[in-house]
């Protein structure tokens, strides 16, 4: 029997999961101002800019504002990911297709023993990873839910207002949690539910997608709160 209130079921568990992190959520990013929003913490952080201010050499976005985006890779955090996709069948060709890499960097990943050094990662501003959080969760709706037509890059207009920004957001997931709350067990079970194009969506069980996809929202929303304490001591160390 399970207690009032709360599911037990699979898709219930990773419902109420996503629920509870975003109410988490909702209060740490109330008050979010448009400077702490773009501030950048160190020298060399990704960020969203304008078109012709772009830093990284991928930046992308449809509007006068794109995310910064560096050169294809794959990070040592993900090499595991890696050997699972091979050991699962999937071809070199495809593994490196798949991370937008060379073949031959695909092989570097496979070939590498013992624990990997950590990646030199840029720090990330709360715009850029609001951004992110929005360019991959409106790809993914679009090509789980929607018609599956539009290229996902060019979803998300992004915003150099903080307000405006979270009230797309916020939107957005209204839309998502609607969409996932009325999955049944077969779609959860199907591979290939979803096919969204910048991650292994297509050869997923759907249930292993809306796992990651919870992962995604709660590290970086995780992250967005460290840079709102990160503000708050910063000025409140400076007595301003």
């Amino acid at each position: 029997m399970e207690p009032e209130g709360v599911r037990t079921d699979r898709l219930g568990v990773l419902i109420d999961q996503f629920d509870k992190a975003r109410e988490t959520a909702q209060v740490r990013l109330t008050g979010l101002s448009d400077e702490e929003y773009l501030w950048e913490p160190v020298p060399g952080c990704w960020s969203i800019r304008r078109r012709d201010e772009a830093v990284t050499p991928r930046a992308f976005g449809p509007g006068a504002w794109v995310l910064d985006q560096g050169a294809a890779d794959i990070p040592a955090s993900e090499y595991a990911e890696v050997a699972r996709q091979a050991a699962g069948g999937m071809s070199v060709d495809k593994i490196a297709e798949d991370w937008g890499v060379s073949v031959e960097r695909v092989d570097e990943v496979l070939a590498h023993t013992g624990e990997p050094e950590p990646d030199a990662a840029p720090v990330t501003t709360i715009a850029w990873r609001l951004g992110h959080l929005h360019f991959h969760f409106a790809g993914g709706w679009e090509w789980t839910f929607g018609e599956r037509r539009q290229e996902p890059k060019l979803l998300v207009d992004f915003t150099p207002s903080a307000d405006l920004a979270l009230e797309r957001y916020w939107a957005l997931m209204d839309r998502w949690r609607d969409s996932v709350a009325a999955l049944t067990d077969e779609q959860l079970d199907r591979v290939g539910f979803s096919q969204y194009p910048y991650a292994s969506d297509a050869d997923e069980p759907y249930i292993s997608v809306l796992w990651g996809a919870n992962y995604e929202f709660i590290h970086h929303m995780a992250e967005i709160a460290l840079l709102r304490d990160l503000w708050r001591a910063r000025f409140a160390a400076s007595g301003l």
